[in-house]
């Protein structure tokens, strides 16, 4: 199958924001300093690739998976309306360009919440897979945190089919088994019993950009899938399972996993989420920036009433790449060259294109979110300020540009995908800003 990778500019560009970098000093959220956005690998390297390496499974690849898809939702891809009339206000004008649903038992649990999404039109700039797909993957969090404590899923899905697979993200351990993604990995801290949130994905080269919260980025790469269900001592057979018993791996009944491969995380001290104090962001979203230079765009969710409203920046991506390959050297920084304060609470997700960004305001599980354009961005630590608004849908999540047209040097604004997170009032949509 063929897979064209647009990441061979990166060579010349990679490591171009060296560790001295002369940025601002640190400061608190109400100031904004540049420095405050700095993200470094994690801290033991290859260590974590190295597990997934030496998993005993067979690999899956992501072709496999859009050739196995095992889901559909009850309702056929929509066109120009919503295929989940329910994910809409009563009378509501947002305008869906295209709209997936998911099946039923998908759209009405309330274990497993839809957060982030991306698409093929991030992880290359022709938008295509293989023999004519254009995936887009949805990422969900387990919120129940009952005794099997899932993690997080990544949903493959075909838009033209509305066809689905859910492949369950894992963290590989160094006694050769796996668990699942939790906010912390360590059994004896606080958090391991919490799935990550996964607020914001990003598929970009072989890579998935996955948001941590309080951290930064988690790392998953699309050549390390596992298909437990072609793996002699694999199983799907247990949905209370995962990792190593007995001999046979598990995941959840998953098919598929993807195990984590490394972090980036940030460098600034914290404080207390959404305050004045707090210098160093919090990873709420997350989406890519194909307008120039190719970005890596993350913001964070305060709500309405706290003392900021959030804060959003870029990181040029090649800052995170030598070559085609991730940077792993522990000695590194990754710098952020813009960082703005939100005009607006209650923001989930956001994206970049000529200087504006666009940002989606969730208004609680009945009423219409709100799509806000910005005023271009007069420099690189400004408030943004918002031009436009329209309707989105009821719970608006995560935000990815699918750029008009291919050619990588003249793309034009396109379209925006999210995804509708309320039981009973899910699907993936996109529409025209």
């Amino acid at each position: 199958m063929r897979h064209r990778r647009t990441l061979a500019c990166l060579a010349a560009l990679a490591l171009a924001l060296p560790l001295a970098a002369a940025l601002q000093s640190p400061a608190s959220a109400d100031e904004l300093s540049l420095s405050n956005f700095q993200l470094r690998p994690n801290s033991n390297g290859t260590g974590l690739q190295d597990r997934a390496d030496a998993l005993p499974l067979v690999k899956g690849t992501v072709t496999g998976i859009m050739n196995d898809l095992n889901r559909q939702g009850d309702d056929p891809t929509g066109t120009g309306e919503a295929c989940e009339p329910d994910a809409l206000e009563s009378g509501s004008p947002a305008a869906i360009s295209r709209s997936v649903c998911f099946q039923s038992d998908d759209n009405n649990t309330t274990q497993w919440f839809p957060q982030g999404v991306t698409t093929v039109a991030d992880m290359q700039a022709d938008q295509e897979w293989g023999d004519g797909y254009q995936p887009v993957l949805v990422s969900w969090y387990d919120k129940t945190q009952n005794d099997a404590i899932k993690g997080v899923r990544i949903s493959f899905m075909d838009p033209a089919s509305g066809a689905y697979r859910h492949v369950l993200l894992v963290y590989p351990q160094a006694n050769g088994s796996y668990d699942t993604v939790r906010v912390s990995q360590d059994p004896s801290a606080s958090g391991y019993g919490t799935s990550l949130h996964a607020g914001g994905i990003v598929w970009y080269g072989n890579y998935l950009f996955v948001a941590d919260t309080a951290r930064g980025f988690r790392m998953f790469d699309m050549r390390r899938i596992f298909d437990l269900g072609a793996s002699e001592n694999g199983s799907t057979a247990d949905g209370n399972k995962v990792g190593l018993h007995g001999g046979t791996y598990h995941g959840h009944g998953y098919r598929y996993v993807m195990p984590q491969i490394g972090s980036w995380t940030r460098t600034a001290p914290t404080g207390t989420k959404c305050t004045t104090s707090d210098g160093s962001p919090q990873f709420s979203h997350a989406s890519l920036d194909r307008s120039g230079t190719d970005h890596l765009v993350a913001g964070e969710y305060c709500a309405g009433g706290e003392a900021v409203n959030g804060r959003v920046a870029a990181w040029p991506i090649a800052g995170a790449f030598d070559g085609n390959e991730l940077v792993m050297d522990t000695s590194y920084r990754w710098n952020a060259d813009a960082a703005h304060k939100l005009p607006d609470s209650n923001v989930q997700g956001a994206t970049r294109f000529d200087g504006r960004w666009y940002l989606s305001r969730s208004r609680g599980d009945s009423a219409d979110g709100t799509l806000y354009t910005t005023e271009p961005a007069t420099g690189s630590t400004t408030t943004l300020q918002i031009a436009s608004q329209k309707h989105l849908s009821i719970g608006p999540e995560d935000l990815s540009h699918w750029q008009a047209g291919t050619d990588p040097s003249a793309p034009g604004l396109g379209h925006l995908w999210t995804v509708a997170e309320h039981p009973a009032k899910r699907m993936v949509y996109s529409v025209q800003p």
